[in-house]
């Protein structure tokens, strides 16, 4: 058993520039706090390593709507970063509504570069019952 103790405080830099990248639709510098060789499982995805995590991202966000990422809360401790927040997205098709859901995101720091995100699990929605 391992115990990790967290502070609640604001948002590093690095997490909001990646959450801008997403939303702008850019996927350029804010992507890099992935490791090379990061893993991302968003959801049902399995992506391995920071080029192929930014064109799934790309791919995904590009499939008729337009995300807006809002903080709730962060959580930090130097291994583990823990992110809670809501997520508005905004859809290409006309007459479908915004649905903004509550989406968890936990970043598993590289133990070989602690500025680096080694692997994102994370999860949103319902987006509707």
């Amino acid at each position: 058993m391992t115990t990790i103790t967290f502070t609640k405080t604001v948002p590093p830099q690095w997490l909001l520039d990646m959450w801008k990248e997403i939303d702008d639709k850019t996927f350029g510098k804010g992507v890099d706090c992935f490791a090379e060789d990061a893993v991302c499982n968003l959801g049902v995805a399995d992506w391995h390593g920071r080029e192929a995590i930014r064109k799934n991202l790309l791919e995904f966000i590009d499939r008729g709507f337009t995300a807006h990422h809002d903080v709730v809360e962060y959580l930090d401790s130097p291994s583990l970063k823990v992110f809670h927040g809501l997520v508005t997205m905004t859809f290409d098709e006309p007459g479908t509504q915004p649905v903004r859901p509550s989406m968890t995101h936990f970043f598993y720091m590289d133990e070989a570069d602690p500025t680096r995100v080694k692997r994102w699990v994370g999860a949103v929605g319902p987006t509707e019952f």
